[in-house]
């Protein structure tokens, strides 16, 4: 009996260890598959470190804006693999060393003309997540006559704060706000985020000309000496959107909201009651529009120091997505700097420039059809959209994500910069001023 015991242990012993070898084999099988169907995807322009050669070297972006349909084809097999954005972490420990950052990364050879260095511009950038990505942003927007304002949110992780304060560590002229928000889907901390770096823009040494507002999945489609180009012709006006109500986004004012915990993916949102509000203070007449704003530094002046601004920004606290009201009512307030008269026609998404987003309901008719995927019926750019992006005449534009297409942003990216010196080439440039 005892040794039937003994041989049965031996062979369950014996299967243990043949099925914890048969897990690990699969295991590492899996890890090498995957592994050879995963591409990394590094900050354009980073040489150190590399994980593995970069598939998006072998992308012909000329080709893209032409739409090659070969070219167009390789963007869409990199669309199929696994693709891996460097972590904070590695964020981190690129910009460690901020003189190798900056080498690798070319900020040190930003060049720019003198029209340019006269009229610096002011960001307010508000994130929240994915450093990288931020990087990339700024890399784009990036001369070292502008100023730069980063609010992140509370809630951020600590490795993103991390990257963030080591991105301000190794620029003069790029800031973390002064006061964090622990910001709230479609509520008055996120108005009040931007708020904060503009707060701060007017106090910083640079003598801005005008501001712009841009999130964490944003990005320019103008270099920056046609940015400065195209807000001269603006003339000391503001740009954003402002148009008049409908019915059903008059109920986003007209009852009081609270800030309740909601069980699905912003965890927390306004949420409407059954409470009026009292009309807007001053007999301020109500416009709508977007979160996204090119601004005049007397207007934010105005904003910031001016009683009937600070009464309405009061009365807005407990709105529905505050920060698209605000800022397309305050322009057109009577008076103004930069003021949009009451009268005059609409200003939206299309004639404003600020931002330009797809919606998908619009496709077809306003605009063609989206080549990347639709997340909350925006969509989210895909490579063949370059050309268009690039000769549509909007600013900016929302959204884009390196895991649906690293394509995309890599040639935005690549066009900008040669845009950039094209334009200064055929101007007297400063050369590079970073220092």
């Amino acid at each position: 009996m005892k040794k039937r015991c003994a041989v049965l242990h031996w062979l369950r012993c014996k299967f243990y260890v043949f099925v914890v070898l048969l897990f690990v084999v699969l295991k590492l099988v899996y890890i090498k598959i995957t592994m050879d169907n995963s591409i990394y995807i590094e900050p354009y322009g980073a040489t150190h470190r590399s994980l593995s050669a970069q598939p998006l070297n072998d992308i012909n972006c000329t080709a893209i804006y032409e739409l090659d349909p070969v070219e167009i084809g390789k963007s869409l097999e990199l669309r199929r693999k696994n693709i891996v954005e460097v972590g904070d972490g590695s964020i981190i420990s690129f910009t460690a060393d901020c003189k190798n950052y900056i080498e690798q990364r070319g900020y040190n050879e930003v060049i720019i003309t003198d029209e340019e260095c006269s009229f610096p511009i002011a960001y307010s950038l508000v994130v929240h997540k994915n450093s990288a990505m931020v990087e990339r942003i700024l890399r784009a927007i990036y001369t070292p006559n502008n100023i730069y304002c980063i609010h992140y949110d509370q809630k951020s992780s600590k490795d993103f704060i991390a990257a963030i304060k080591n991105l301000e560590k190794c620029f003069p002229n790029v800031f973390v706000a002064s006061k964090i928000e622990s910001v709230q889907y479609a509520h008055i901390t996120r108005l009040n985020a931007d708020l904060n770096c503009l707060s701060d823009l007017l106090s910083s040494e640079v003598k801005w000309k005008y501001v712009i507002n841009l999130c964490g999945q944003d990005f320019p489609l103008k270099s920056n000496y046609e940015l400065v180009a195209e807000l001269k012709k603006l003339n000391g006006t503001n740009m954003l959107e402002s148009s008049r109500p409908s019915e059903l986004k008059k109920q986003r004012f007209q009852f009081q909201y609270e800030l309740k915990d909601v069980s699905y993916e912003y965890h927390k949102m306004p949420v409407k009651t059954s409470i009026a509000k009292d009309p807007p203070p001053h007999d301020i007449e109500m416009f709508v529009g977007s979160a996204y704003f090119v601004l005049t530094r007397d207007f934010v002046s105005y904003i910031m120091t001016n009683q009937l601004a600070k009464d309405f920004l009061q009365w807005t606290a407990d709105t529905y997505s505050p920060d698209e009201h605000f800022w397309a009512t305050m322009a057109r307030v009577p008076g103004v700097p930069g003021e949009i008269g009451r009268s005059e026609p609409d200003v939206t998404d299309l004639k404003s420039r600020t931002r330009l987003v797809k919606w998908n309901y619009l496709e077809g008719h306003l605009y063609p059809q989206c080549t990347g995927m639709h997340r909350r019926s925006v969509c989210i750019y895909g490579a063949a959209e370059l050309r268009w992006l690039l000769e549509d005449g909007h600013w900016f534009a929302n959204k884009f994500d390196t895991k649906i297409d690293p394509v995309i942003i890599k040639c935005l990216e690549e066009k900008l910069e040669e845009k950039q010196h094209q334009q200064c080439l055929r101007r007297v440039a400063l050369g590079p001023c970073f220092g």
